[in-house]
């Protein structure tokens, strides 16, 4: 058994938190909203603040939404540096800039500690269903102590390379899935509005090589009209801005992402910053004036 310690518990961290109990390990908890009742229920120690987790785990992990709630949580007042001793393992598994991890990853690194950046991806039910994706930037060495904690929140875990290239992996993730839920409601829409039933079209195609998990899964959330979300548009505009952000750094276009990142931008100001990333389906939707789902 471990000391471990986990700050931010939203959607994605509650279930990845449950996990490392189940694990057996002894879990600190800190967030800055009401910490899930389940999860004292479960054995863990809820903290005052994010330094006294850091003094009472060995490992911690990180989930919080953007990188300024990363530094707040790491360098701010009561944060983890404060309470770092030489030889522990700060783990961030949120997505945040690639640039900033590296700072972040030398300053940890300067207190005699290790730091990994282990993005996800999988969503709310990867996280349920401990079967996330983690893409992981660090040494050799962090990893291998840090694998067997990861096998329990995930199923596909990779070390890219050294810090900054989880998040840079998580950051071409995101282009990637933005981009195939634009395909998927224009594609879905096109059948609809041509007469088709989308939801036999769905099924058809997912037989053949137009087949992805976004089509399965978000192509049924479009048929069904179902919105909640499981990871929010407002999360995916956060990560495309880094993407069209490290593009103009790099000099290269990113001309679909920066269309997608336009209908995401759409949808929020027609109030669906909240929706589920799914959702970018709806502006489609409005420029052709028709729902998947509508007749002719």
């Amino acid at each position: 058994m471990s000391n471990l310690g986990f700050i931010g518990l939203g959607i994605m961290g509650t279930p990845m938190a449950a996990h490392l109990i189940a694990g057996g390990h002894k879990l600190f908890l800190y967030a800055n909203g009401k910490t899930p009742q389940a999860l004292i229920d479960q054995g863990a120690t809820l903290c005052p603040n994010s330094r006294a987790v850091a003094e009472q785990s060995d490992i911690m992990f990180l989930m919080v939404p953007d990188t300024p709630n990363v530094e707040a949580v790491l360098f701010g007042e009561n944060g983890v540096a404060e309470g770092l001793t030489p030889g522990k393992i700060v783990v961030d598994m949120s997505s945040i800039s690639p640039i900033e991890t590296k700072n972040f990853a030398v300053k940890i690194n300067e207190l005699g500690c290790e730091y990994l950046d282990a993005p996800v991806s999988g969503g709310e039910v990867g996280a349920k269903a401990a079967s996330l994706t983690i893409m992981v930037g660090g040494t050799e060495a962090a990893f291998a102590k840090v694998k067997p904690l990861f096998e329990l929140m995930g199923k596909n875990i990779t070390l890219v390379g050294g810090n900054g290239d989880g998040q840079t992996t998580k950051v071409a993730n995101q282009i990637i899935v933005a981009l195939t839920i634009e395909a998927v409601g224009e594609a879905l829409l096109f059948a609809s509005k041509a007469g088709a039933d989308p939801a036999r079209v769905r099924q058809a195609l997912m037989g053949g090589f137009a087949n992805s998990r976004i089509l399965e899964v978000h192509g049924e959330r479009m048929i069904n009209r179902n919105f909640t979300p499981g990871f929010r548009i407002e999360l995916h505009q956060k990560d495309l801005n880094l993407a069209l952000s490290g593009a103009r750094a790099l000099g290269i276009s990113l001309p679909n992402t920066s269309t997608a990142q336009e209908l995401f931008n759409a949808a929020a100001a027609n109030g669906g910053k909240a929706w589920d990333h799914s959702g970018m389906v709806k502006v489609l939707e409005m420029l052709a004036g028709h729902e998947i789902g509508e007749k002719g």
